[in-house]
């Protein structure tokens, strides 16, 4: 391009050279035209990157691994002066998002339109924009380039597998839906309403009621029968192993089967989501916990807004902290009430979290171990068949992962724990 331009500017000097030692005003002319023409050059260029709109309809931003995100491009000249060609460029981070675009010659008030379908195959949260449009001159002498810095974002949530029968038994306290005790905390069972107290909190006053009797009155909640159910991740440094020399190591794959890339990071992710979405469809009130690496906390609640605020929690997490698994039992184990059922999802290869485990076993929390086999993903120096037999042995159920298991099958069955090990 400035190659091109370089040739017109030595032909002009050439043309004016030319003009004063022959005399003759031909030459003359030739300059001016170039000159001329260059000039054009330099308007039509310019304005090819002006005067212009373009526009993009997201139509979902919260999506699922395996999903398509789908976006529209819409492009509209509004100069008199037509655009020969543009090349837009969207710096989106989204994987495989390939929106980029040479669009056609627009003429006055004309627009172009395409349509993008992208499949999720990561999870996580994306940057959509900034734009960068280029654009030129007939001649290709001049090129400009505009920046549109307009950006929103996506959130791709993990995939999840369907559970059939998983510790289907575990977490019912005595009595079932005949327990009727009265609790001053909040439950998701509502009892019924009575007339405000001092000390009573301002978020169980029932406003409807309130206004029809014309004065305040306060929900009364009761124990739920069925215990909460927590999900533990996992996701400590140490606990962390990826293959080595994978030839994919991002992407989940899910034709024809969902196969998970080869980290015992998403292996976690994948499995507390789908124990999430398992026992909140059977109408369990779920809690959830990890360090991700920071403190993610979501208090015991049911129905699919708590599986979203799981999800959100999900799309974000990465192995980044120094808190083992026994840290977290330590720190926040002691909150838990007698028939509280307790997953944990681990890929750990440490032992010292059993005595916290089983202490929590003796306190009448059941406790689910999901062990990701961190030897099937190419970790040597460790014995895993004696670690879950060392865990079974402190009254815990077991479900082993290895990699490429169907998750399906191996997390839809009914172990059964041994109960002799006693730590001192």
């Amino acid at each position: 391009m400035i190659y091109r331009r370089n040739i017109v500017y030595i032909l002009i000097i050439s043309s004016l050279l030319g003009g004063l030692i022959v005399g003759r005003s031909f030459f003359y002319q030739i300059a001016y035209v170039l000159g001329l023409v260059l000039i054009i050059a330099l308007v039509v260029a310019w304005s090819s990157v002006n005067w212009l709109q373009i526009r993009r309809w997201t139509y979902v931003r919260r999506l699922q691994v395996g999903d398509e995100f789908d976006e529209s491009f819409v492009v509209r000249n509004k100069s008199l002066l037509p655009k020969l060609w543009l090349e837009i460029h969207d710096h989106s981070t989204l994987p495989h998002h390939s929106t980029s675009q040479v669009v056609p010659t627009l003429w006055w008030h004309k627009s172009y339109e395409w349509r993008i379908k992208t499949p999720c195959t990561r999870r996580g949260q994306y940057k959509l924009g900034p734009m960068t449009i280029k654009s030129g001159d007939p001649f290709g002498f001049y090129q400009f380039s505009r920046r549109i810095d307009a950006t929103s974002s996506v959130l791709v949530f993990p995939p999840m597998v369907p559970l059939y029968d998983f510790a289907v038994s575990v977490g019912k306290l005595s009595g079932g839906q005949a327990v009727r005790q009265r609790t001053f905390e909040t439950t998701p069972n509502a009892y019924g309403v009575r007339e405000y107290a001092p000390g009573d909190s301002l978020n169980r006053i029932h406003w409807k009621t309130s206004a029809r009797r014309g004065k305040l009155m306060v929900k009364e909640f009761e124990l739920d029968p069925l215990g909460d159910v927590w999900v533990f991740l996992d996701l400590s440094k140490e606990s962390l192993v990826s293959q080595v020399g994978a030839s994919w190591t991002q992407d989940y794959i899910l034709h024809p089967r969902l196969r998970v890339p080869p980290s015992t990071e998403e292996y976690g992710v994948v499995i507390s989501a789908s124990i999430t979405r398992y026992f909140l469809e059977q109408g369990r009130s779920v809690g959830f916990l990890s360090y991700t690496p920071y403190r993610d906390y979501v208090a015991p609640d049911r129905g699919n807004r708590q599986l979203n605020d799981v999800l959100e929690i999900l799309a974000f997490a990465s192995s980044q902290t120094e808190h083992t698994l026994r840290e977290m039992l330590v720190f926040e184990g002691h909150h838990l009430p007698r028939g509280t059922t307790l997953v944990l999802v681990t890929a750990t290869t440490q032992t010292d979290w059993l005595a916290e485990a089983y202490a929590q076993v003796q306190r009448g929390v059941h406790v689910i171990a999901v062990m990701i086999n961190p030897v099937s993903f190419g970790r040597t120096i460790v014995d895993f068949e004696l670690l879950r037999q060392q865990v079974e042995s402190a009254g815990i159920m077991v479900y082993v992962v290895n990699r490429d298991d169907p998750l399906t099958e191996v997390l839809s069955y009914q172990p059964h724990p041994v109960r002799s090990w006693h730590p001192r």
